[in-house]
């Protein structure tokens, strides 16, 4: 008859089966926690990058906070960054990636490989690459301006004139290719045979996709809705290539605000006071995904 372990030898076994696990959660820590906890930190402080503050910041408080509410320019970045992340991602790319998606499934063969290669060149560029290239495509004398005077049509400034327009759609074009990728993978899984039914049985297309297919690929659209939201909020690169954050803060963005702030100006408290609310913005959005992945995954 088998001897049953003992509680201390049960519990010996779980933590050496964590140990595998012990070095990610270290380096987890270590550049990812850290610095959150610092930035938070450093938000209720003086710290400058010159001068005395940068040698012994001195702690003041909310005095970063409430500087905020005083700000002309902070609730204007808060508003822009709330429509650069709704226009081009929940809109964007999330939209956009499944109508690719869709039309590649109905495609097939080559036509879907030519298009499928087409939208992920642009996600598999480095950032500042893909930057550059949008900077290029939307300046005074750039490609879209020069494609528009084949057809004697005289184009714009178009990074001055519309600056928050240009940076989404570069978004956009850069970011959907994800979108696409997880759609992909989730319609495969969509049972021919209940789309054949609906068919025989009168549904047209668009039926067929708002009452078969969104509902059961709904885990997917929350988990991507998720992602793409995350990793817009934190777009910097693509913004300070393309517009630095104008023409007059036109394109000032939180990212780009808590930049300046913290490394052009040396104000690192109140630059990182600013990422603490987008941390915390992130945050949110993060919550609210996560209870919609959990309702409609029960």
């Amino acid at each position: 008859m088998p001897v049953p372990d003992s509680p201390d030898r049960g519990s010996l076994r779980r933590w050496f089966r964590l140990l595998p696990v012990v070095p990610s959660i270290l380096l987890l820590v270590l550049f990812m926690l850290a610095p959150v906890a610092w930035s938070f930190y450093a938000s209720f402080t003086d710290a400058a990058l010159s001068g005395r503050a940068a040698l012994n910041p001195q702690w003041i408080g909310l005095d970063n906070y409430v500087r905020m509410l005083t700000d002309s320019v902070f609730p204007l970045s808060a508003w822009l960054t709330v429509v650069f992340v709704g226009a081009s991602a929940i809109l964007g790319q999330n939209a956009l990636g499944l109508v690719i998606a869709l039309l590649m499934t109905k495609s097939g063969g080559a036509t879907a490989s030519l298009v499928g290669t087409a939208v992920v060149a642009a996600w598999v560029l480095p950032e500042i690459v893909a930057a550059f290239a949008a900077y290029a495509y939307f300046s005074q004398d750039g490609t879209l301006n020069q494609l528009l005077g084949m057809f004697g049509v005289h184009g714009a400034n178009w990074l001055y004139a519309f600056p928050l327009a240009a940076i989404i759609l570069a978004n956009v074009w850069r970011g959907t290719a994800f979108s696409m990728l997880v759609y992909r993978a989730a319609l495969s899984q969509v049972p021919r045979d209940v789309s054949e039914a609906a068919l025989m049985d009168g549904a047209r297309g668009w039926q067929r996709l708002a009452f078969i297919t969104l509902p059961i690929i709904r885990g997917s659209i929350a988990t991507n809705l998720m992602l793409i939201t995350l990793q817009t909020l934190a777009v910097f690169t693509l913004i300070w290539v393309m517009t630095a954050g104008g023409p007059s803060n036109a394109s000032t963005t939180l990212p780009v605000l808590a930049y300046q702030e913290a490394f052009k100006l040396g104000d690192i408290g109140y630059g990182t006071a600013i990422a603490s609310v987008l941390i915390l913005i992130g945050m949110v959005f993060g919550t609210v995904y996560v209870r919609l992945f959990r309702r409609v995954n029960p």
